[in-house]
């Protein structure tokens, strides 16, 4: 019997029966380590005669008080006076400090010759000088994050250490890695019992999807990370929010590039890593080279006498889904997964789209605490009141506990994926600290906005400037649109560049072709449709709309695109070479050159030129070749021509007719 088996039979930890044997003397490496009849009886006997050492009650720990917060001093006379920015000064802010009307600010400001907006920024020294003149002394506090505009803060959640009293076992969040097509989705697919991989264009999986399964009456959420190689920032994103990483290798390709990508991703974050060795049913299935494979690369395998435990598996067959899902409870089991239902919720946003019908519609992961229908909750930038939650199977739900994943419905606008989310007291408060948010954002622009140099403006005039092609590019969820963006933003070219002007969540509209039309642009969508008057404008205004739901088919077309821009590259070939030995005069005015062909051939109506030394002293086209009386297409090495060219017959003995092409060669990026 295995130490884990004993510990479910007597109704403890793995970890706690690992402790009970350290001390009776009995040594176990692991939770998988075998036990003999004389350990078990040991064992059950001290289990029988000696009860599990209970938890420490609150009362032996009491929690550590909370310190009150600090009350601020009564200001003296003489701070009164003084008035206080944070980071850069905006004539609006900087006009309410002083007390002021903007537009009065603005005359001052005028009155010094200091030409600025509502919104622009002075320079310290201006703002310090404009202070002195009312009165005021001031004050400059670099911005630190944890900055806030200086204004009441609203009542939010209570940002408290769990007691651990209130600490109860929660599901484990489970990720599937790994490289693209071994099987990721198919083998969530056969522990869902449903299809999931069927309606993926391309059957590739393109967004992070959340999925809970309940196995001997224990529940396990899944997050189904995409595994092509555009969405290496959702795949990060998905082994950040999670507490096991199970990397699925296909037994017949082994470790792939993408594998040691998920690899990277799992241990940055922190997590426990299991291998599922998928699609041992196939014949070319060799599941020992790819444990060889990962004990290379520093996982190895447990009955190799490492600590990554391996399981084979068929997603195909079904066979080894119950020994996987089995080693997950037991890997759960041994970190000791904890939260606190009883408080605010708080948690990620996996992903976030805007649905027809529906509004903002985002994919949220409860960290602790249990979001209710009504809380009222900021995720990110935006905030709302939750209108409705639905799991995983399309079903309405009351509440989410930790560890639970859901559709959220009533935000104010879509989020960002990975974006964290917390409940607050009521939605004024939400709505201050969404506001608060957004002028932090907005004050950090302004901060780093870049200042246009002279070198910068003739750079941009430049005959050599690169070419641009617009994009207008739409997507149907956020974490999707990343995904297609960074891929765009990875095609190099010192010739040619994409520009997204803008990039949002969503059906194209006719306000995205107008924008498209007014920049020459083109509109791309990915997993998205036109609305009706969309493609009616885009008809209009002649603007192009390419709609696509497999990633790597729009790459390819905007490479394409891109190499179909840039100018062919030109190449010159020589054909051949002639020496003028004789001038003849035909007619009045024409003179014809006798020669030699020195190499190569002489083609009528090709390009030429004329050497005399090293100096070109004509170049243009072959008029007329002639062999003896009679006229020729080409005249080949060692044979004798008559040459006329086009508006030139200053011939010399001794000059060299060179006859030449240029080839045009298709650019790459």
């Amino acid at each position: 019997m295995r130490v884990h088996e004993l510990a479910k039979e007597l109704g403890v930890s793995s970890r706690e029966l690992l402790a009970r044997l350290e001390k009776l003397g009995i040594s176990a490496a692991s939770h998988m380590s075998a036990l003999d009849e004389d350990q078990i009886r040991r064992i059950r006997e001290d289990a029988a005669g000696k009860p599990a050492p209970t938890p420490v009650t609150p009362e032996k720990t009491p929690p550590k008080p909370t310190p009150p917060p600090p009350q601020e001093a009564s200001p003296s006379a003489e701070a009164s006076r003084r008035v206080t920015v944070h980071g850069p000064v905006i004539v609006k802010d900087f006009a309410a400090l002083l007390g002021l009307k903007p537009n009065q600010l603005i005359a001052e400001l005028m009155a010094i010759n200091v030409f600025a907006s509502i919104n622009e920024r002075i320079e310290l020294k201006t703002a310090r000088q404009i202070a002195a003149r009312h009165g005021f002394e001031l004050v400059h506090e670099k911005k630190t994050p944890e900055h806030k505009p200086p204004r009441p803060a609203p009542a939010t959640a209570p940002a408290r250490e769990d007691r651990p009293e209130d600490l109860a076992p929660r599901p484990p969040v489970v990720t599937f890695l790994g490289h693209v097509d071994h099987g990721k989705t198919s083998l969530l697919d056969r522990i869902r019992s449903a299809r999931v991989a069927g309606r993926e264009a391309g059957g590739i999986t393109q967004h992070i999807g959340a999925y809970t399964v309940e196995y001997n009456d224990h529940k396990i959420t899944f997050l189904d990370t995409p595994g092509h190689a555009a969405f290496t920032a959702m795949r990060a994103r998905g082994a950040n929010l999670t507490d096991i990483a199970v990397l699925v290798i296909a037994a017949d390709e082994g470790v792939m590039p993408q594998t040691r990508e998920a690899i990277q991703h799992a241990q940055a974050a922190g997590v426990t890593i299991m291998v599922a060795i998928n699609k041992i049913d196939l014949k070319t299935a060799d599941p020992d080279r790819v444990k060889s494979q990962l004990q290379e690369i520093g996982l190895t395998p447990e009955d190799w006498g490492g600590e990554v435990i391996c399981c084979p598996v068929s997603a195909a067959t079904g066979e080894g889904i119950d020994e996987l899902l089995e080693m997950i409870l037991l890997q759960a089991d041994m970190l000791e997964l904890k939260a606190n239902p009883n408080r605010p919720a708080e948690g990620f946003v996996i992903e976030a789209r805007m649905e027809p019908g529906m509004g903002p519609v985002a994919s949220l992961l409860i960290k602790r605490g249990t979001l209710h229908v009504g809380d009222v909750i900021v995720a990110g930038f935006h905030w709302g009141k939750v209108k409705a939650l639905i799991n995983d199977r399309g079903v309405k739900v009351r509440t989410a506990a930790p560890s639970d994943a859901v559709q959220c419905l009533g935000l104010t606008d879509v989020p960002g994926a990975g974006d964290a989310f917390m409940v607050y007291s009521d939605e004024r408060a939400a709505r201050s600290i969404s506001e608060q948010r957004r002028e932090a954002q907005r004050r950090k622009q302004l901060a780093t906005s870049r200042r246009v140099s002279l070198d910068d403006l003739l750079r941009e005039t430049s005959p050599e400037q690169k070419q641009v092609l617009p994009v207008v590019l739409k997507a149907d969820v956020q974490g999707t649109l990343e995904a297609v963006e960074q891929a765009l933003g990875e095609i190099k070219s010192d010739k040619v560049e994409i520009k997204i002007i803008l990039a949002g969540v969503g059906n194209i509209t006719e306000n995205d072709v107008l924008l498209a039309s007014a920049s020459h642009g083109v509109v791309i969508g990915f997993n998205v449709s036109s609305q009706g008057g969309a493609a009616a404008a885009a008809r209009r205004e002649g603007v192009e709309i390419r709609l696509y739901d497999v990633i790597y088919e729009l790459l390819d077309d905007v490479r394409r695109a891109l190499t179909g821009m840039l100018e062919p590259e030109t190449r010159e070939n020589i054909l051949g070479r002639a020496e003028v030995r004789q001038i003849f005069t035909v007619g009045r005015r024409t003179r014809v050159a006798g020669c030699v062909v020195l190499s190569g051939r002489i083609r009528r109506g090709a390009r030429t030129r004329v050497l005399r030394g090293e100096e070109v002293i004509y170049q243009g086209s072959l008029a007329s070749l002639k062999r003896f009386q009679n006229d020729a297409a080409e005249v080949r090495e060692g044979q004798e021509c008559g040459i006329r060219l086009d508006n030139f017959g200053d011939f010399q003995p001794g000059d060299v007719i060179e006859c030449y092409e240029i080839e045009k060669i298709t650019a790459e990026l």
